[in-house]
């Protein structure tokens, strides 16, 4: 435990509000897909690390303790969502019928979004299980170790490979049913969403967005390839 006095503690806060920031903002963005509700988690996040910061056992544990609070706000946040979305009714037709009225703003914004790197495979990848994707996001986006992610969510190293494993293989099989490789007119490789195809909107053919290749590590929007376990 954390044996220091409140200015201590204060100046120890701000040291790890500024080491953790951009790292928990990318952890937690990589799961919500939301801004605003991501504000609102890392808000959340360094409030509670704010008033816990005392009660840390092991400071060598610093890192897992704080993606750990993260992790389960991001948790409480899925529960509550899909609370919320089982009292809501919703008007199908409604939907359907402004479907057409909004469908050039979102082919804009899906253009806009196509040009972030990797965001072909990023988008396949929000398709994974939440328990697969959490593991695929701290191992190969946070470059955690597999001892970092087995603290953070509090299961075992073993369960962290089974999970690596299970992940690697479902985003494959993903990433074959959803996405069509070929190599453009400047030889490089790009992927096309298979259920992106050519759709009809009042008589005229939508394009299908192209992906860009992933990006090097770091880079933004990009998920980096797989390390070695």
């Amino acid at each position: 435990m954390l044996q220091v006095g409140a200015k201590e503690l204060a100046m120890k806060f701000w040291e790890i509000y500024d080491q953790y920031y951009a790292k928990v903002r990318r952890f937690i963005l990589a799961l919500v897909k939301d801004e605003w509700a991501a504000d609102d988690l890392i808000q959340e996040t360094f409030l509670r690390i704010q008033e816990n910061l005392g009660s840390l056992r092991d400071p060598s544990k610093m890192s897992s303790w704080i993606f750990r609070i993260a992790y389960h706000l991001c948790q409480d946040h899925f529960r509550q969502l899909k609370a919320a979305q089982r009292k809501e009714s919703i008007d199908v037709e409604k939907i359907e019928n402004l479907g057409d009225a909004f469908v050039q703003e979102e082919l804009v914004q899906k253009d806009l979004e196509q040009r972030e790197m990797g965001q072909c495979v990023q988008n396949q990848i929000d398709l994974l299980p939440q328990s697969l994707r959490v593991v695929l996001v701290l191992f190969d986006l946070m470059e955690f170790n597999q001892q970092e992610i087995a603290d953070t969510l509090g299961i075992t190293i073993e369960n962290v490979k089974v999970r690596l494993h299970r992940a690697r293989k479902k985003l494959k099989t993903i990433l074959e049913e959803k996405c069509s490789f070929e190599k453009d007119e400047r030889n490089v490789l790009v992927c096309n969403p298979v259920d992106c195809g050519p759709k009809e909107s009042k008589g005229r053919n939508t394009p299908s967005p192209r992906c860009l290749p992933a990006g090097r590590r770091g880079e933004r929007g990009s998920l980096p390839a797989g390390r070695q376990g």
